[in-house]
């Protein structure tokens, strides 16, 4: 199993509270359901070489690697190399391919892609580094300022949501002085915020969807999903903030979103397991905001929590999970 050395799981999770045990919870549930389930797993802790994988690969000659990657050398994007070298060493593991990686991770290209397949999509602009911010006249306020390339709601807050020139500058100044990336500036879509969950290579299970209640926030606030909403235990105990299956949503909607979802998943060719993130406006228009290939599925975060509302327990899913890891790497031998 790769992980980050970051979230590389102790063997108990005793002494440790619930905002602790946030970075290796999605580890330790991982790990202890395998070995619950008879497997032999070895944990190996990756950050900047691929020499150590090799080298485990020899020594413990595993059936396959469960990639539990977030990121290499402090990149997220590099998860996909990490993919590609095991694919070179004709090793199977688990999750999406490098290819669907790629495309998703690159969030102004999926938006391409999926807006010329007539798929709902904010209206977006990017901002690089060291490139004048200007607003082109076809983006109206309000806007959301996000991080081109990173992912968990880094640099997303309050203030990412701006009505003005001014306010849309210093966002973008924020994201590419504190994030270090380009800034991606998309229509916000006032309405409710829903995750889908597939599972699959070439025939795709969607999953129950699943959305994030906002609870009590204050009036004055958006309801985004920031770094405080998804990563402060106790403020969303406070705020009353939780997720759940979606309800009250009209088949028709249901029907379209797992039509959409499937073409989202072809269309990225999104292998593994995935979680669309969609915002479903007033008039019942899901708007797609981001693909994540290799999602978190600790068992209490929406993958897991989608699955087991589908009939899916949990060991269930980690041996459905290795299974097509499996199955794509004989295909490929095969071809």
């Amino acid at each position: 199993m790769l992980l980050n050395p970051d979230h590389t799981p102790p063997d108990s999770l005793k002494g440790y509270s619930e905002q602790e045990a946030l970075l290796f919870r999605t580890g330790y549930d991982v790990v202890s359901a395998l070995r619950g389930s008879g497997h032999d797993v070895r944990i190996l802790s990756v950050q900047n070489e691929l020499q150590p994988i090799r080298d485990a690969i020899e020594d413990f000659k595993p059936h396959v690697v469960f990639n539990l990657l977030e990121e290499f050398h402090e990149q997220t994007g590099y998860d996909q190399n990490v993919a590609s070298y095991l694919e070179l060493l004709r090793m199977p593991y688990t999750g999406c391919n490098p290819r669907g990686l790629m495309l998703a991770r690159a969030k102004d290209i999926s938006k391409k892609l999926l807006h010329y397949h007539r798929i709902p999509t904010p209206a977006f602009a990017v901002f690089p580094i060291k490139r004048a911010i200007k607003r082109p006249v076809r983006l109206a306020y309000p806007l959301i300022v996000k991080s081109l390339s990173e992912d968990s709601s880094a640099g997303i807050a309050q203030a990412s949501v701006v009505d003005s020139d001014e306010k849309l500058k210093e966002r973008v100044t924020f994201i590419h002085e504190q994030i270090g990336t380009a800034a991606l500036v998309e229509q916000f879509i006032d309405g409710r915020e829903l995750y889908v969950s597939v599972l699959g290579n070439e025939r795709l299970q969607v999953l129950p969807i699943w959305e994030l209640d906002f609870g009590d926030m204050a009036e004055s606030a958006h309801a985004i999903a920031t770094e405080r909403v998804k990563f402060n235990v106790n403020y969303g105990k406070r705020r009353g903030i939780v997720q759940g299956r979606a309800k009250n949503l009209p088949n028709e909607i249901r029907d379209r979103i797992d039509n959409i979802v499937k073409r989202i998943c072809r269309t990225l060719e999104l292998d593994g397991y995935s979680r669309i993130d969609f915002r479903l406006a007033a008039d019942g228009t899901p708007y797609f905001l981001e693909a994540n290939p290799n999602p978190d599925i600790a068992q209490n975060e929406v993958f897991a929590r989608a699955a087991a509302r589908a009939g899916i327990a949990f060991p269930e899913l980690l041996e459905r999970i290795l299974a097509l890891g499996l199955r794509r790497a004989k295909l490929i031998r095969t071809a």
